[in-house]
């Protein structure tokens, strides 16, 4: 019965000058976040322009990130307001299963992104048939169930094991491999397993997302119209911004070996994929992007504009 003891989350945060100020930076980075992603998916279902395979997925990772930082910050947040640590192993458990379902189904996603940007560069004209909508919704609902398998795996292997020494996780929520540490049963064939998963959650997708933009690359430079290349690496270069940053974070955190790792490093590289990457994405899309900038025009001259 010893699982049902409630867990300490130890936090990113103590009551100093300093992290106060950190704390509030990153509440106002999750509200943003929040106010971001939900404004981009209400442009794209909104705007007539903006229905095409591109958008749609986009408007899926808005909604990805959305429940990322909701799944952490609110209780980082209320626990670090209310001085209390604790959280219970349920509590524990939908973390990890939805942490994981959500950044494994964002892996899957961008690369659905980045094999959509090769059909539109190099199959312009069979680009209608061949990223047709029912293909769209196939790719979308595939993202969201192997991120749900991934993270129903991890979550329930993690909470089996028994934990009878500390239950302090020195982190600001419950992540599998934080918690695993605490086990005080032998957990290698498990990390091993975890690996696995990762390599195969993070390394599917990355090769998929570095062929396409390989094929890209080519296309682009055999183009004669410098307008139209400056067209494709316009349309490209936000896609793979958003790759880089959610990528090299994750590779960063979940595939190094156990002896280079601290939990201290770890707690930042995590709160950076987890609390700023979801903020960046609304942002780089809206700046770098035409359509979605015409867009945003347009509604806020529709609801701002018109009261005025």
């Amino acid at each position: 019965w010893g699982v049902w003891i409630n867990f300490i989350l130890l936090g990113l945060f103590n009551y100093t000058q300093t992290h106060l100020f950190l704390f509030s930076v990153v509440f106002m980075t999750f509200l943003t976040s929040l106010m971001g992603n939900a404004l981009l998916i209400v442009l794209i279902r909104g705007d007539p322009r903006l229905h095409m395979p591109m958008y749609f997925f986009l408007s899926q990772l808005s909604l990805m990130d959305v429940m990322l930082v909701s799944t952490i910050v609110p209780k980082m947040a209320a626990n670090y307001l209310m001085g209390t640590r604790s959280i219970s192993p349920a509590g524990c458990g939908a973390q990890i299963f939805l942490f994981l379902t959500l950044g494994g189904g964002e892996c899957f996603l961008l690369a659905a992104m980045a094999y959509d940007r090769y059909v539109a560069i190099c199959h312009p004209l069979r680009y209608p048939i061949l990223m047709n909508q029912r293909l769209c919704m196939h790719m979308t609902t595939g993202s969201w169930l192997l991120g749900g398998v991934d993270g129903l795996m991890q979550a329930g292997a993690t909470l089996s094991f028994p934990y009878c020494h500390s239950r302090e996780i020195n982190h600001f929520f419950c992540e599998a491999p934080s918690l695993v540490r605490l086990a005080c049963a032998d957990t290698t064939f498990f990390e091993f397993f975890m690996y696995v998963c990762c390599i195969l959650m993070l390394l599917i997708p990355l090769s998929i997302i570095l062929a396409s933009y390989s094929l890209i690359l080519a296309a682009v430079l055999s183009m004669r119209s410098a307008a139209a290349r400056k067209k494709a690496f316009a349309t490209c270069s936000s896609h793979l911004a958003v790759v880089g940053l959610f990528y090299g974070t994750l590779i960063f955190t979940y595939m190094r070996p156990k002896s280079y790792r601290s939990v201290a490093h770890d707690k930042v590289v995590s709160a950076f994929y987890t609390i700023f990457t979801p903020v960046l994405n609304p942002l780089i899309y809206s700046v770098r992007n035409k359509e979605v900038k015409g867009a945003l025009r347009k509604w806020l001259e529709k609801h701002f504009m018109g009261h005025l």
